[in-house]
């Protein structure tokens, strides 16, 4: 088997598979500069010869698929494999790994990081400091920049998966109370209640958003839920921006309804003048898509993809 990886993979995880299944052919996207598109990746594969593919962000689109409807199975070093057409690859036949909570711990200790910043009132309080304001003997720091503690709070998750669970785990040393909402998941843990969406919203001083993109979540966190929120809780979304009706948390900043907000996704990337109304806002803490860009993130996803692949090869030997 010929297997191209264009996602990052280390060299550890490159020669497992090399030992166990045949040639590895290592065109990291990174090299190009951006994700490849559907004319490159075509291009690479036809070159190549590959009968499989890894991948992280390039555009599989059902026109790559339908050029190389042989190919074993295609990898995703993501979360959701959002960037293969799911339809054309099931069409063929092809099975479409990918790999969920690689991400989990460094999306939670970014979870933790903004919280407490915000919470701490550390970043205006630095400009402050670096803006030479200290005048001798004032106490304005001290009163101006007294913020608040995690431990004691009520965390509520919407969607209760592996990076929710992972902050979940975190948080309950300081300590936090955790509620979650999620139909689908029913946590063994009698430390974490399950609640209802509404129950989430009005009775958490943290609301954390752990959803995927799905024709039911689009939208689905609106200004019904946003207006149940306690005055000064916190707002976190480190998911997908399209699971929050933008307009609604927008008025709820800007019109100091919430305590703030720590937000990773926008409704566009690079983001538009609304999004950044957000960003700019006193109350918002906002980071460009990183929540989850970690170098430790790369070796998780090896170790979590080629596990499934072997596996699946296995079983089918």
């Amino acid at each position: 088997m010929k297997i191209l990886i264009t996602a990052p993979y280390n060299e550890q995880g490159r020669e497992k598979l090399a030992s166990q299944l045949g040639e590895v052919i290592y065109k990291e996207w990174k090299q190009n500069g951006r994700a490849y598109n559907e004319k490159e990746l075509n291009e690479l594969l036809d070159r190549s010869g590959a009968d499989a593919l890894i991948t992280e962000h390039d555009h599989v689109t059902a026109g790559v698929i339908k050029a190389h409807p042989h190919l074993r199975f295609i990898g995703v070093c993501r979360g959701t494999p959002s960037n293969v057409d799911l339809k054309a690859a099931h069409e063929h036949g092809i099975p479409v790994f990918h790999t969920p909570a690689r991400n989990a711990q460094a999306v939670a200790e970014m979870f933790l990081a903004n919280v407490i910043n915000l919470m701490r009132k550390t970043i205006p309080s630095w400009q402050w400091l670096t803006g030479h304001n200290w005048d001798e003997g004032a106490h304005t720091s001290y009163l101006q920049f007294k913020g608040n503690e995690l431990a004691g709070k009520t965390i509520g998750m919407v969607g209760f998966g592996a990076v929710a669970q992972r902050i979940a785990e975190m948080v309950r040393g300081f300590p936090c109370f955790i509620q979650y909402y999620d139909p689908y998941i029913s946590s063994a843990d009698a430390g974490f209640r399950k609640a209802t969406l509404e129950d989430v919203f009005a009775h958490s001083d943290i609301v954390s958003i752990h959803l995927p993109v799905t024709d039911e979540t689009v939208g689905m966190i609106d200004k019904r839920l946003i207006d149940t929120m306690k005055p000064d809780a916190i707002f976190v979304n480190t998911a997908r921006a399209s699971v929050v009706n933008r307009d609604h948390l927008l008025a709820a900043i800007e019109d100091r309804r919430i305590g703030g907000a720590v937000l990773d996704v926008f409704n566009f990337e690079p983001p538009d003048e609304k999004d950044y109304r957000l960003i700019n806002s006193p109350l918002v803490l906002a980071t460009p898509h990183t929540a989850g860009a970690t170098h430790e993130v790369e070796d998780h996803h090896v170790d979590i993809l080629n596990k499934k692949i072997l596996d699946w090869v296995n079983l089918q030997s």
